[in-house]
């Protein structure tokens, strides 16, 4: 059973999260707009430009999927649940929850989906 300062600081390390990644969000979503068609770019320049907005969009989306997650981790952070795996309902490691407070699987369970 994780205890309360535990919860604590992942509490505070979800928050920093979700604040660094709105941050960096931001920045990506500016990166990955698209270019204009009558932007004066050589076409090499301009294959390299769509293809660096491609990586960005990329990096974006998985941006926004973790901002979810850590949002869906803050608002179960007191559920009786919050720390067990859903596979195989252990506890996860809290050493894993301070890297990854988001995460839902423990290590064996998470490797296993691979």
């Amino acid at each position: 059973m994780m205890r309360e300062k535990e919860k604590e600081t992942l509490k505070s390390k979800i928050e920093s999260d979700i604040h660094e990644l709105q941050k960096q969000i931001d920045t990506l979503q500016e990166k990955a707009k698209p270019i204009a068609p009558d932007c004066s770019l050589g076409r090499l320049t301009r294959m390299e430009a769509m293809a660096e907005q491609e990586v960005s969009q990329k990096i974006l989306d998985k941006s926004k999927l973790r901002l979810t997650r850590l949002q869906n981790a803050l608002l179960h952070i007191d559920s009786p649940m919050f720390g067990i795996c859903i596979e195989c309902e252990e506890e996860i490691d809290i050493e894993r929850m301070k890297i990854r407070p988001e995460s839902v699987r423990c290590v064996a369970c998470a490797g296993s989906r691979h």
